[in-house]
């Protein structure tokens, strides 16, 4: 069963996240209360992560669903592999990328992955597994900390989303690493909680406007 958090003013991250950062502060009770499912299903969350790669939502969705409708609604290491260059090209993803989710069908067939484990084991170690598998670095095995297991302190600095809302949170073009680290230290063990603000941010199109005019109108 999937598993939904919600998050709110009573929430200790929140609290902490609060105290510690005026800006999420206003952040925060702009947006309200946001709530989040956890991803299931871990093979198909990589293939569509992989899929995504430089790539905006809204691409990433397209294909993403092309390759579902070809699979008949039931994306399968098997039914990947059944599948030849011709017919994923057809749908409009890359020879690459075609290869990495390949390769990646074959790592989970083979046992070579094993995602259940991932629960006993630190971010570190996690990272360490899933990027031995072709096609799979630093962005992607740190989605998969966040919209998979959730673990909630993640920093994803390499993420163009998040550095988008990062820059319009603190009005910044310094957004290179060790910037973004420097900055958020602060955020501590919550930091993907705040990315998760800066991404729903920038989802209802709060980012069009300027974070001062928000500062502007708070109370908080």
């Amino acid at each position: 069963m999937s598993k939904i958090v919600i998050l709110n003013n009573n929430s200790e991250s929140i609290k902490y996240l609060s105290k510690k950062d005026s800006n999420l502060n206003i952040l925060f009770n702009l947006i309200g209360d946001l709530s989040y499912t956890l991803y299931d299903n871990p093979y198909t969350f990589l293939i569509k992560t992989i899929i995504g790669q430089m790539l905006s939502n809204k691409v990433a969705d397209v294909l993403y669903n092309r390759l579902l409708n070809l699979c008949k609604n039931d994306i399968t290491p098997k039914k990947i592999l059944n599948l030849d260059y011709t017919e994923l090209r057809n749908i409009g993803i890359s020879n690459s990328k075609i290869g990495y989710i390949k390769n990646l069908s074959n790592s989970v067939l083979n046992n070579e992955i094993d995602f259940k484990s991932f629960d006993k084991k630190n971010n570190s170690e996690i990272e360490r597994d899933l990027q031995k598998i072709r096609g799979i670095g630093k962005w992607t095995s740190k989605m998969y900390l966040i919209f998979v297991l959730g673990r909630d302190d993640i920093l994803p600095y390499e993420d163009m989303a998040f550095i988008q809302s990062y820059s319009w949170l603190y009005n910044t073009n310094k957004t290179d690493r060790n910037s973004i680290i420097k900055k958020c230290r602060k955020w501590g063990q919550y930091s993907s909680v705040a990315s998760r603000y800066l991404y729903k941010a920038l989802d209802l199109g709060y980012t069009k406007i300027k974070f001062s005019e928000y500062k502007k109108e708070s109370k908080f």
